[in-house]
């Protein structure tokens, strides 16, 4: 059985846990889908225990320990046996104690420098999501964490960061995959409103009359079309042009891949 080292204190003593579900993604192959013994040197807090094999604690969403239910505050004690669990989405477990989680009725997204497109294709969906802020780790982990957006980023490391609660570990790299991925893991889908957001900087958008703008438009859109969306803070005008059965597909595959195949992309 492999073995981990934790901490430095005197007096070791060896705990085992096994993670579930896409938190095997986290593991090295030879610990995935397994139990594996860590050794530690001093009573840590079961939090510390389960980053230090590599999961960030955004992802959990119930740990067991000797069959019971626990928060991350638990200080691990010697032969204690750990199971940790991601966000269930079809499995009873309401007798169970899940970590604490709101329901989300207006989320907020911070993504990090390296997600615009997914910034985009969720302002698209209608979703707030809050890019380009140009800041540090630091300080998006602290925006996180005052505001209580939900971060989202492929830094692993990132999410790790103790002051954050709400965030979302990217697998893919593929920004259409990561947009079903944040779907699907806070079950967006009926909070899906396309069109209602600006894509370059976040505003809300409200439908105009044609005449407001018919000066603004180029000669082919005022002949071709005639529903208009102009941008509350920045003033941009939209308009559902030839793009839309693009833009409609593209939404119908993100509610497809959600619900059937639920990718944790």
């Amino acid at each position: 059985m492999q073995m981990t080292e934790l901490g430095s204190e005197s007096q070791p003593f060896f705990v085992t846990i096994r993670f579930y579900e896409e938190l095997n993604d986290f593991l090295p192959i030879t610990r995935r889908k397994r139990r594996f013994s860590v050794q530690l040197r001093h009573h840590t807090t079961v939090k510390d225990l389960i980053e230090s094999c590599g999961v960030p604690h955004p992802e959990v969403d119930m740990i067991l320990v000797n069959g019971n239910s626990c928060t991350f505050s638990y200080h691990m004690q010697s032969d204690d046996d750990v199971a940790v669990f991601p966000v269930f989405e079809s499995l009873d477990i309401s007798a169970l104690t899940r970590l604490p989680r709101r329901p989300l009725r207006h989320p907020v997204f911070l993504a990090d420098c390296h997600l615009g497109k997914l910034s985009r294709y969720l302002r698209l969906l209608g979703f707030d999501v809050r890019y380009g802020l140009n800041s540090s780790d630091d300080a998006l982990a602290r925006l996180s964490a005052d505001h209580g957006w939900i971060l989202l980023t492929r830094d692993r490391r990132l999410l790790m960061r103790r002051i954050v609660s709400k965030g979302h570990y990217l697998r893919s790299p593929s920004p259409h995959f990561q947009t079903v991925a944040v779907v699907h893991r806070f079950q967006l889908e009926s909070l899906i409103a396309p069109f209602s957001r600006c894509l370059s900087c976040n505003g809300k958008t409200q439908r105009i009359p044609k005449n407001t703008v018919y000066n603004e438009l180029p000669p082919m859109t005022r002949l071709n079309y005639n529903e208009f969306y102009r941008c509350t803070s920045c003033e941009k005008i939209y308009w559902a042009g030839a793009h839309q059965k693009k833009i409609s597909g593209f939404i119908h595959w993100v509610l497809l891949k959600s619900n059937i195949e639920g990718a944790y992309a």
